[in-house]
């Protein structure tokens, strides 16, 4: 995956910044979108091919968030036995459980025992979950994006963060789809009214 912004989303980029919309180091959290073994594992049917480029660079952000003592939040797709996998297994004909250890984030980026991992059934990690409390509880007012997939986990939860808010920063080399192509169509509609599009170094040298 080429971690590259195109001209017109560069265009975007910059028109972003013209609005002043500054990153707050410490009221922002760090979102480590569905970064599990399923996903990133290539003996899973699932598996991205793009995911072990973007590892590194969201490694780099976990740790400089744990270093500064930053809010981190990961998410899980993971259903119960006791769930009903809804219109996402009706699509997928493919439900993820969360008794199966496929489902947990993956060693590299393994949680910390303080740090906050919400499991979801839908693709935002907003729908039905606590995160807007655990949000609201840690004063948090900007989201900072990563993970997988870009244009539908990370995208809806940027939309729903948007609509609730929050001011959201996209990391476009921390963020993978299956395909470079549905990749760059997210970043593009994003860039246009939901999220500011942002790099791993750019993000480190402003908490820093």
């Amino acid at each position: 995956m080429s971690t590259k912004i195109n001209a017109k989303e560069t265009e975007k980029k910059e028109s972003h910044q013209n609005r002043n919309i500054v990153f707050p180091p410490q009221t922002s959290a760090l979102f480590v979108i569905d970064m599990q073994h399923f996903f990133c594992d290539p003996p899973s049917h699932a598996y991205l091919v793009d995911s072990k480029k973007i590892i590194p660079n969201i490694h780099k952000l976990v740790m400089i968030y744990r270093q500064q003592a930053l809010p981190i939040i990961f998410t899980r797709y993971a259903l119960l036995q006791t769930e009903s996998p809804g219109a996402m297994g009706r699509w997928w004909h493919d439900v993820l459980y969360d008794d199966n250890p496929l489902s947990n984030v993956i060693d590299f980026l393994h949680p910390l025992p303080n740090e906050h991992v919400i499991r979801k059934t839908q693709y935002s990690a907003f729908f039905e979950t606590n995160l807007g409390q655990i949000l609201k509880k840690l004063k948090v007012t900007t989201i900072l994006i990563t993970g997988v997939l870009t244009h539908l986990c990370c995208e809806t939860t940027a939309r729903d963060a948007f609509m609730r808010n929050y001011d959201v920063f996209f990391v476009v080399d921390a963020t993978a789809s299956d395909t470079q192509e549905l990749h760059d169509a997210s970043l593009r509609t994003l860039s246009d009214g939901i999220a500011t599009l942002v790099t791993t170094n750019e993000v480190l040298s402003w908490i820093r």
